[in-house]
């Protein structure tokens, strides 16, 4: 029997992806505006340099374990003191942030520094101001609060990720516990974390359901530690040797999953 349902923040509950595309094309619109370039194309050339100069870093395989995307570098601050990965990432964002703009730009034939600078800091103000819910997380959420209780599992920085939550407050309530994998120390797909939520909660594997959007974090990890999965695949993407043992396209399919388990 079912009782309590994990769920995934980012690109699950939270539309992760929408709220970054905003905050480039707003900070990007600067540029164009400005110097006539492209704004599209100014985004693909940061992203690209972005990822490249992030990958290079040595504290990369840490933000890999963690689950901290280059985009998330763009605008979070890192002040967790709990880990010596977390003090050199705070101490690299500002010139990442800066390098990365600088480089995006050069790519389209401006080279300015200051111009570099003063987007690096944009990007941060509009990322913060535009977060996006998904329209039936709360109608969801409001339908499950009772019947189940429920945990946030989430991977990534604790400023970072209580920094989402902090601008989107209405959200928080809903949980009975919220665990990110930078206070743990080891982020999804490790099934060590699952088995740390099982252990708050005092629930046994068979107890549970872990709902997400990735196959790679939420599906694997849960599919290691013997909890039931249920993939969000809201934009038909391929699905990869990792099996969930449920797909919906939509939150609100949940229901009918946890009707079907309790008949069983």
């Amino acid at each position: 029997m079912i009782k309590a349902i994990f769920f995934d923040l980012d690109d699950t509950l939270l539309w992760d992806q929408k709220s970054v595309k905003e905050a480039f094309v707003a900070t990007c619109k600067v540029a164009e505006e400005r110097y006539g370039i492209n704004a599209e194309q100014l985004e693909e050339a940061v992203r690209e340099a972005a990822r490249e100069l992030y990958s290079s870093y040595d504290f990369y395989s840490f933000t890999q374990m963690i689950g901290i995307n280059p985009f998330e570098g763009l605008w979070g601050n890192f002040a967790d003191e709990n880990l010596e990965d977390f003090r050199k990432m705070k101490e690299t964002v500002p010139s990442y942030r800066k390098d990365a703009w600088t480089a995006g730009l050069k790519k389209m034939g401006i080279d300015n520094l200051e111009l570099g600078q003063e987007l690096a800091e944009r990007f941060p103000l509009e990322r913060r101001k535009s977060p996006f819910v998904y329209e039936e997380t709360f109608d969801t959420l409001n339908q499950l609060k009772g019947n189940y209780q429920l945990l946030l599992l989430t991977n990534g920085s604790p400023e970072l990720q209580n920094t989402k939550l902090e601008i989107t407050p209405e959200l928080v309530p809903y949980f009975d516990q919220i665990v990110i994998s930078g206070d743990f120390g080891r982020g999804k797909p490790d099934p060590s974390i699952f088995e740390h939520a099982l252990s708050l909660m005092g629930l046994q594997k068979d107890e549970v359901i872990m709902v997400g959007d990735n196959l790679m974090t939420d599906v694997l990890g849960a599919n290691r530690a013997g909890i039931k999965t249920v993939w969000i695949n809201r934009h038909d993407k391929e699905r990869n040797e990792v099996i969930p043992t449920y797909e919906i396209k939509h939150l609100e399919e949940l229901f009918s999953i946890l009707e079907e388990i309790k008949e069983k």
